[in-house]
């Protein structure tokens, strides 16, 4: 699933251009300037490259995962019947999009961008040029954790850099002064991305722990399950593992929420 919307792509191309920016300030202008003979700077580099290849393995899957769109009917649907007896007590909180003139269940909205019904859906976000529902949450989590983390990592090695001596550092004017630029460029890169995500994943967090997206938060319309526990409200989005492999991108996202569709045909 890839969303055709010019400003989810031009994000997600400024997002890796961002990233690819900071690989090259680090390895070039830090790494090799400052740790070159060091086993320290092999160490960063593979260490930063980690984050680096696991912060694009979960952004891809957040872009290309489909987060729980409703399926188009292939035939004109009857609504008429959706609250009776026939339909079941399982469908009683379901609701009908005008715009999709599909039946949708609990706490699906439409995506004027996706120009879809998105189960569960928090909000669309153009940095992974996707919704953020029920499938990909966790994948857009970990994103925002490994862009933090890689934020953190770039202020700490630039840090470094700067308050130890070197001597075996170029003493070329033009060189010192090209470092600087990048490393000054990376600090506020690295900053305000930093900031950012960790205010957006505050409010993921929130959101799961509290069982409200934020379409529910605008609407008024409060947890939808105010009393399960915390711990199983995060197992629903990041899986049945253990806690510390939801970290780790390459596990499936759990599909527990995959309730079959109403099917009533004129």
């Amino acid at each position: 699933m890839f969303v055709k919307d010019p400003c989810g792509i031009v994000c997600v191309l400024v997002t890796y251009l961002a990233i690819f920016y900071a690989d090259y300030v680090i390895i070039k202008w830090v790494v090799l300037q400052t740790m070159l003979d060091s086993l320290w700077g092999t160490f960063n580099v593979v260490m930063f490259n980690t984050v680096i290849f696991l912060l694009t393995i979960a952004h891809i899957k957040a872009v290309l995962t489909d987060p729980g769109t409703i399926p188009l009917p292939q035939t004109r649907v009857d609504f008429s019947d959706i609250h009776s007896s026939d339909s079941g007590c399982d469908f009683v909180n379901w609701t009908v999009c005008a715009r999709c003139e599909t039946y949708r269940p609990p706490r699906a909205h439409h995506c004027r961008i996706c120009q879809r019904c998105i189960r569960r859906m928090d909000h669309h976000c153009p940095w992974i040029n996707n919704c953020v529902g029920e499938r990909n949450q966790k994948y857009f989590i970990q994103f925002l954790i490994y862009v933090g983390a890689l934020s953190a990592y770039a202020i700490t090695l630039v840090a470094v850099s700067w308050m130890t001596e070197c001597e075996d550092c170029s003493q070329d004017v033009p060189i010192k002064q090209a470092r600087i630029m990048h490393c000054v460029i990376l600090l506020l890169e690295s900053a305000l991305f930093g900031m950012f995500v960790a205010a957006i994943l505050i409010d993921q967090l929130q959101a799961i722990l509290t069982d409200e997206t934020a379409v529910e938060q605008i609407q008024h319309q409060g947890p939808y399950r105010p009393h399960k526990p915390k711990m199983l409200l995060l197992s629903e989005v990041c899986g049945r593992e253990h806690p510390l492999l939801w970290l780790l991108p390459c596990s499936a996202a759990p599909r527990k929420f995959d309730t079959p569709l109403i099917d009533h045909h004129v």
